[in-house]
């Protein structure tokens, strides 16, 4: 969209965050692949993946109660 606004994180450019260039490899034909596919499948120990799991759900719960 010509509207959109971009808002840098983070905002004093303290770090180039947004700027990484691992992320500049993907592409919307790439998750599009990824999520038809399923693949390149990702695993992980069962204690890791709780402990990932925790901060994502915070995340979650801070987002319903602002009601995003």
């Amino acid at each position: 969209s010509p509207k959109k606004t971009f808002i840098p994180a983070p905002p004093n450019n303290a770090c180039a965050c947004n700027d990484c260039p691992h992320m500049k490899l993907n592409t919307l034909e790439k998750v599009y692949l990824c999520l038809k596919y399923e693949v390149p499948e990702l695993t992980m120990d069962e204690d890791l993946r709780k402990k990932a799991l925790l901060p994502i759900q915070r995340m979650l719960e801070i987002s319903r109660q602002q009601g995003l």
